[in-house]
């Protein structure tokens, strides 16, 4: 079991190094789960819905994430060495289940919350341990001896095999396994650069800025950067959220810790997420580039932007009716339409301006397929309308130009 597990290992970081073929073993990637808002500008995390966190609780010590289809063990098997974390991981049997084995990074961060802290997981569904750190199956680039961990304050890190209690450390590094309920694909090109300054990435259906902006900024300043953007004929670029950003970490290269040749050019940097630190409101995530970790910064303080646009989803969930909504014509004159779903019986929408002030909200109770927005008294710049209703939330930017 130990063999066919560092096997698959060792096929399916090769292919993360070289970045031109993916083992995708997640549909989609989860939102971070915040839902708090932190700053009165649009474009923090909490204004982006695009995969809620969702889960079943199978009643068998077995929990489904149904945003990436992978099943995970309810309550972590506790703290361990890296090695026997493998061997328990390899041999479990649960729910009468078996083909355990530890995650990769980017699926153990799939299902940390960031609306939580310590620990960042959803407790209604992960039972509540004394884990600090959860090891993932890779090792830090070029080394035996440091591991790849998620951790309880919603990071992720190259951390030493002995810094565990099992191996002589003080500190508690636990194993929680996972595995497929569907069969994974291989995705031949990881990676897309599409000749017109963006890069998509096929594995999460996200499309990123391919240079960074040269300039270093605050954490609002990046939020409006980002939503102010404009490449080629696309505006609704904005912040990443701190998933979206480690989803594209390289932890088989370091300095940067990057796909190259795609990211070449982001350096060694330390660039912002849209995501804010619940417990530390001051203070918001950033991911650096060196090895590939996520941590936090003063709001206050400057660092590197790297934007992201797309709504990734699965036609076949229940994501599909908001991402229908579209706007028209954008950019805008004296109006623009918005184009709403069927089934849609009743919304809100609001519109705000570029500093987050309200500037229009409307309740609509009746059915209608499309909404006209007057915009004769706006003057040329960029607004944010905002669809809720009790089912879905659906953000996007448009651009007035008289």
């Amino acid at each position: 079991m130990i063999k066919k597990l560092l096997f698959g290992y060792l096929v399916l970081n090769s292919t993360l190094f070289f970045g031109q073929s993916v083992y995708k073993t997640i549909q989609l990637l989860p939102d971070t789960g915040q839902t708090t808002s932190y700053t009165t500008l649009f474009g923090e995390d909490h204004d982006y819905s695009i995969n809620t966190p969702s889960y079943t609780n199978n009643g068998n010590g077995t929990i489904t994430d149904n945003v990436t289809g992978l099943m995970w063990q309810q309550v972590d098997g506790g703290e361990m060495t890296f090695e026997n974390a493998i061997t328990y991981c390899n041999n479990l049997t649960l729910g009468g289940l078996s083909g355990w084995r530890l995650p990769t990074p980017i699926e153990s961060y799939s299902i940390l919350n960031h609306q939580n802290s310590n620990p960042a997981i959803n407790t209604t569904y992960f039972t509540l341990t004394t884990a600090e750190y959860w090891w993932t199956s890779v090792f830090e680039n070029n080394s035996t001896t440091k591991v790849w961990c998620t951790n309880s304050g919603g990071g992720i890190g190259n951390h030493p095999k002995i810094e565990t209690i099992s191996a002589g450390g003080t500190k508690k590094f636990h194993a929680r396994a996972v595995r497929n309920i569907n069969t994974p694909t291989t995705i031949t090109n990881h990676f897309t650069d599409n000749s017109d300054g963006t890069i998509t990435d096929n594995l999460t259906q996200l499309v990123w800025q391919k240079i960074p902006n040269a300039n270093i900024f605050t954490w609002e300043q990046a939020i409006s950067y980002a939503e102010g953007l404009t490449i080629g004929t696309n505006s609704d670029w904005r912040l990443p959220n701190i998933k979206e950003l480690q989803s594209i970490n390289n932890e088989l290269a370091t300095n940067p810790s990057v796909f190259a040749p795609y990211f070449s050019s982001l350096g060694v940097h330390n660039f912002w997420s849209s995501t804010s630190l619940p417990n530390q409101t001051t203070k918001a995530w950033y991911w650096s580039t060196q090895f590939g970790i996520t941590t936090y910064d003063l709001k206050t303080n400057t660092n590197y932007v790297l934007c992201v646009r797309g709504n990734p989803t699965l036609s076949s969930t229940t994501f599909s009716d908001e991402n229908s909504i579209v706007v028209y014509p954008n950019p805008a004159s004296n109006f623009a339409l918005i184009n709403l779903p069927k089934n849609i019986e009743s919304f809100k929408i609001e519109i705000t301006d570029l500093l987050g002030k309200i500037i229009f909200s409307e309740e609509v109770k009746t059915k209608v397929n499309e909404y006209k927005i007057d915009l004769e008294g706006y003057n040329d710049g960029i607004y944010f309308v905002k669809v809720t209703n009790e089912k879905m939330k659906k953000s996007f930017k448009i651009i007035v130009k008289k």
